[in-house]
This record gives structure tokens, C-alpha cells and sequence, in this order.
């Protein structure tokens, strides 16, 4: 009895998807598959890009087209990836999206899966709900990762139901321009949901599946996330998890529409400039470009909470009540790699300022 469940656009996808799974039907002994990408923000793998099977160490055969990750599984420098330690803290199988060779390749995968596993539920899940885009809003940053399992998904002889959770936590379309398109309400996560994922929290980038969590557990008011500094606001929406019709979905879509052919990641990268204008891959080359010219800085403490105290009032002046560690790091003009070092000076000097995983400022 297994369930499949796509991360539609990898990273904290993947963790809502357990978060969703363990929500819905609790059985220790019976997790869901979850098929995601490796594809994690720069400051987890410095190499643009989503990964394939070649860059990784110790993957696992599950047919012929797809491979899974273990806890023991690595990532071959200089690439990284959150996968294997999610494999190692949670009891899902996780399963890797090889977006290289495009929606075809996506769909085989999907094909030999649902072959090989029989599953009873196949869900697309999607936090903050860009996968409804038509890819024109002048918001949308990320859209290409989303269309490929969007398009892959409808090919597939076999019913997927698409579930959207927090919209409009991701900043790239909100709340008010999804409202309408979403259908019935699956699920309203709890504090007592996001146990299962609580230890992750401590640790995973992911800024839209962290205020998903954050929601869940009362948390209310503007998070500022990322390096542009968007403002989210934290209403009673964001735990929430609906079903969208994904015949919808895709007609909506205009990137996924367009790409259904492709059987090569760069021909749905081409698509993707002519259809949005702009490709979320170059955008990573360029900044992890600009990222390599950078000088290091020190973390030190004095200055860091100095500069925190000098953020935090400005802050306030923008009538923002919460921030994610991604956001303070990149604020402190840190390296990524100082990120879990910021986060315990920060927890360890002001822990009444924590509201896990975001850091509060009012």
C-alpha cells in the first residue's frame, strides 16, 4: 500500500510533502514515496541547476529511470544537497526528479513509479502555489521547476490530484491572486502536524514550507524572506492545504503548456525565456557568480548583533513582525555557510526572539 507523493518543485516541497503525509495518514510503517528534485537554494549547493543521479555517491536503483537517496547517500563536490540528511531524519523514501531530460523524462519516471509501486494516491504538491501561475506576473521568480512535474504529471495515465499548501507563502503569487482558483480545503495543518518535521525545521532553507510550519503554530503577522526582502504576511490561510483541478492548472499555465514536448532540460530553459522572459537558472549562474567575486566575513558576535539590532529597527518601520534566517543572513552579508553558526549565536543570546523557524522582531 504505497503512496506517491511529487514535491512539484523540490527543496521544501519535499518536507511539506512529509509534513502532509504523516498529517493525513500517520502510520509509522507506511510512508509515502516522495519523487523530488535536488534542486536547493545557493547556499546549500553553490552549482546552479538542479542535480542529476551523476552527481551524487551511494544512490539506490528503484527502476530503470529512477534512483533514490539514502542517508548514506553524498553529493559530489563541490555540489550539496539536503537530500540524504532528509533521508536520514525522516522514514520516507525519497526519490530523485532527473529534469535533464526534460518533461519526457520526467514522465517516464512518473510511468516506471507508479509501475513499479502500484500506488493507491498520487498527489503534485505545491507550496505558496506558483504552479498556478500563467507565467507573465511580474512576481514570479521560479516557475520553471514547478511547470516540468505540472507537465510531466498530466501525461501520466494515471489520476494525480494537486494539492497547493500556504498559498502565497512563497512570494510569488499571493494570496489574493489564488483565492479563486483554489478548490476544496484538504487540510489545515496544526502545531501537532508539524511535529513530525520539527527537527528539520532547525535546519532546512526552505523559507515558504519554514512560515507553512510557523503558521501552523500560531504564528501571525508580515515574515520579510529573502535577499529582496518580500513581505508575507502570516494570516489564517497559510496552513492551509486545497485541491486544485489539474486540468485547470495546466490550461492556466502557460510555461507548462508550452514545454510538454521537451526532452532536454535546456529546451525548457529556452522556453522559458521566450515565455517568461527569463530562465531561474541563469538567474542562479549569475548570482553565483557575483557570490565567488564576494570577501569572506568574519562572524563576530559584537557585530553581528550590532547590525541585527540596526536591521531589526528598520524593520519594524516596514511593519515587519518576522524574518527568516536565509533573510538575516543574507542581510548580515554572510555566507551561507554561516547560517547555522548565525542561527545559534542568535537563538543563544536572544531565545525569547525565536518562533521556530522564523526569528521574531516585534
Amino acid at each position: 500500500m504505497t503512496r506517491l507523493i511529487v514535491a512539484a518543485g523540490g527543496g521544501g516541497d519535499a518536507v511539506a510533502a512529509a509534513m502532509l503525509d504523516a498529517a493525513l495518514y500517520g502510520a509509522e510503517d507506511d510512508r509515502a514515496v516522495i519523487l523530488t528534485y535536488a534542486w536547493d537554494r545557493l547556499l546549500i549547493d553553490p552549482v546552479p541547476g538542479p542535480r542529476g543521479p551523476d552527481n551524487f555517491s551511494g544512490l539506490e536503483p528503484v527502476t530503470p529511470a529512477v534512483w533514490s537517496v539514502p542517508a548514506d547517500a553524498r553529493p559530489i563536490p563541490p555540489v550539496g544537497s539536503t537530500l540524504p540528511r532528509l533521508a536520514a531524519e525522516l522514514p520516507h523514501t525519497f526519490a530523485l526528479i532527473d529534469p535533464h531530460h526534460g518533461v519526457a523524462g520526467i514522465a517516464r519516471q512518473l510511468d516506471e513509479l507508479v509501475g513499479h509501486f502500484q500506488p493507491t494516491s498520487i498527489d503534485l504538491l505545491d507550496v505558496g502555489g506558483d504552479i498556478l501561475a500563467r507565467g507573465d506576473e511580474p512576481t514570479l521568480k521560479s516557475p520553471l521547476g514547478d511547470a516540468l512535474t505540472l507537465a510531466a504529471c498530466s501525461l501520466l495515465n494515471a489520476p494525480v490530484r494537486l494539492l497547493v499548501a500556504g498559498p502565497g507563502l512563497d512570494g510569488e503569487l499571493t494570496l489574493d491572486d489564488l483565492r479563486s482558483l483554489l478548490g476544496p480545503l484538504v487540510h489545515r495543518f496544526t502545531a501537532e502536524d508539524t511535529e513530525p518535521i520539527s527537527s528539520i525545521l532547525e535546519w532546512h532553507p526552505s523559507e515558504a514550507t519554514g512560515m507553512l510550519a510557523a503558521t501552523a503554530r500560531g504564528a501571525r503577522g508580515t515574515c520579510e524572506i529573502r535577499d529582496a526582502g518580500l513581505p508575507i504576511p502570516l494570516t489564517d490561510e497559510g496552513p492551509t492545504v486545497h485541491e486544485v483541478d489539474l486540468d485547470d492548472a495546466l490550461s492556466r499555465n502557460e510555461l507548462a503548456r508550452a514545454i510538454l514536448s521537451t526532452d532536454k532540460l535546456d529546451q525548457a530553459e529556452a522556453i522559458s525565456r521566450e515565455v517568461c522572459g527569463y530562465s531561474e537558472i541563469d538567474y542562479e549562474r549569475n548570482k553565483a557568480a557575483w557570490l565567488k567575486d564576494q570577501p569572506a566575513v568574519s562572524l563576530d558576535p559584537d557585530t553581528v548583533l550590532s547590525q541585527l539590532d540596526e536591521f531589526e529597527n528598520e524593520a519594524r518601520d516596514r511593519g515587519v513582525s518576522h524574518t527568516t534566517f536565509r533573510r538575516l543572513t543574507e542581510v548580515l552579508n554572510l555566507s551561507g555557510s554561516q547560517r547555522e553558526d548565525l542561527r545559534r549565536l542568535l537563538i543563544s543570546t536572544r531565545p525569547e526572539r525565536y518562533t521556530a523557524p522564523l526569528w521574531r522582531i516585534t
